[in-house]
């Protein structure tokens, strides 16, 4: 079956459609008083049409710039090795020797994914981050990874829900900085921007901000939802409605409603067979995928699809643009829901960036909550825009503390290089970086 994408990119939708499928099932299965608070802003790159978003951290003394996936669905940092082996051809590495601030803690580490995996050993350097340096930070440096895991310019992934489900066991370095007292706010945000025709493989992808609130990326009240009490492991909503063209396909209550896990390191929505099947059944012409396409549906690409969710408070709306993913055939279209086995404590749905794109989310430390607003016509305008892609750049610290994994943390006065906090300005359809 021949497959007819909306942009020029020359890469295998199925393939990445089944990867997308098995890396959910294995992913979600079996201080010290400083005066002083602040915030800082990391500007995002939009990696193949909306199929992932990556930031910069800077890691090293002297520090060296790294691209790294931003993923509230995971826990651990890791970064590709310079002496790595296997599946990091071509893709930018950290050479700790180059870094005197290094230490090795000779502990072995490794992650699966359904169809790949990251293996290496626990390390402990400097990592920056938007402005923020944490000193003795523990992350895997990694010198084995499954062929395709990362795209170039990535170099790693910078895991951001809590502590509790690091594979490493090693306090996340939002979570450190945020129970240092340093920010302004106990939160992080992010608005992820819409290339789903672009004719790039990278595009300006928005802002991920820490420890403040961005007014002119929002509009209106910001619907906090609570984290379900003793559930602060992924970032947790309860699922309370759902609606296709009109129609309720999932009512429930915040009390016993289903989990869904909010996360910014997946592409598409995943949620049980019943309610994915019933989703579809609201769009004549609809039918099951096979093949690659298994556990997704095609639908007639004419119709223009209104899909809403809700999480206990307001109902958000998702793109039609957001719910068409691909064109397999002349007439027909693969949506972005599929089914996702929700078996063996797994949430039981995973909400990536097909709704995220379309809200405002914050991510609260405490109380432990995720919020979602109306995003600006600021916002709004930089879909589709193009623009210079953001690098991954070396400036200046202004707070660095030490990492710990219990107790209050320790303060360090900053060093003379660091990761630079980015503010974001959009002008004219152009994206300005200012220092």
């Amino acid at each position: 079956m021949q497959i007819k994408k909306r942009s020029t990119v020359d890469w295998n939708q199925g393939d990445r459609l089944q990867r997308e499928r098995e890396w959910l099932n294995a992913k979600y299965g079996k201080g010290s008083g400083l005066e002083r608070r602040l915030s800082g802003v990391n500007l995002l790159v939009d990696q193949q049409r909306d199929s992932a978003y990556y930031g910069s951290i800077a890691i090293g003394t002297p520090p060296v710039a790294y691209n790294v996936l931003l993923d509230t669905g995971s826990s651990d940092l890791w970064i590709l090795d310079a002496g790595c082996t296997s599946g990091c051809s071509g893709l930018p590495t950290f050479d700790h020797q180059a870094s005197s601030s290094f230490k090795n803690l000779s502990t072995p580490f490794q992650i699966k994914y359904g169809s790949g995996s990251a293996s290496g050993t626990l390390v402990q350097d400097t990592v920056d981050l938007a402005g923020f340096g944490v000193m003795n930070q523990t992350f895997a440096l990694c010198n084995q990874i499954s062929k395709g895991l990362l795209t170039d310019p990535v170099s790693g992934l910078m895991g951001l829900a809590f502590q509790s489900i690091s594979t490493s066991g090693a306090k996340p370095i939002w979570q450190t900085l945020v129970e240092s007292g340093v920010w302004d706010e106990p939160l992080m945000t992010f608005q992820l921007s819409r290339h789903m025709d672009s004719t790039r493989d990278e595009d300006p992808g928005g802002t991920f901000t820490l420890g403040t609130l961005n007014s002119s990326l929002y509009t209106g009240d910001i619907d906090y939802q609570d984290i379900p009490a003793d559930d602060e492991t992924y970032w947790i909503q309860t699922l309370t409605s759902i609606t296709v063209q009109g129609s309720e396909v999932l009512q429930s209550n915040t009390s016993s409603g289903p989990r869904a896990a909010i996360d910014t390191g997946t592409t598409l929505v995943g949620g049980p067979s019943s309610v994915i099947s019933a989703m579809y059944a609201q769009i004549p012409g609809s039918q099951p995928g096979t093949g690659q396409y298994e556990n997704y549906y095609l639908y007639p690409c004419s119709t223009q699809v209104n899909v809403t969710l809700s999480f206990g408070g307001k109902n958000w709306a998702v793109s039609a643009d957001d719910f068409q993913l691909i064109e397999v055939s002349s007439t027909l279209c693969l949506g972005a829901f599929f089914e996702l086995d929700t078996s063996g404590g797994t949430p039981d749905w995973i909400i990536g960036d097909t709704f995220l794109k379309n809200v405002y989310s914050v991510f609260r430390y405490n109380p432990p909550s995720v919020g979602f607003a109306s995003l600006s016509n600021t916002a709004l305008a930089m879909n589709s825009a193009n623009g210079a892609v953001p690098e991954p750049t070396i400036g200046t610290v202004s707070t660095q503390i030490v990492a710990t994994n219990s107790g209050a943390p320790e303060f360090a006065d900053p060093p003379l290089y660091g990761l630079l906090s980015l503010a974001l300005c959009f002008v004219a359809g152009f994206f300005v970086v200012l220092a």
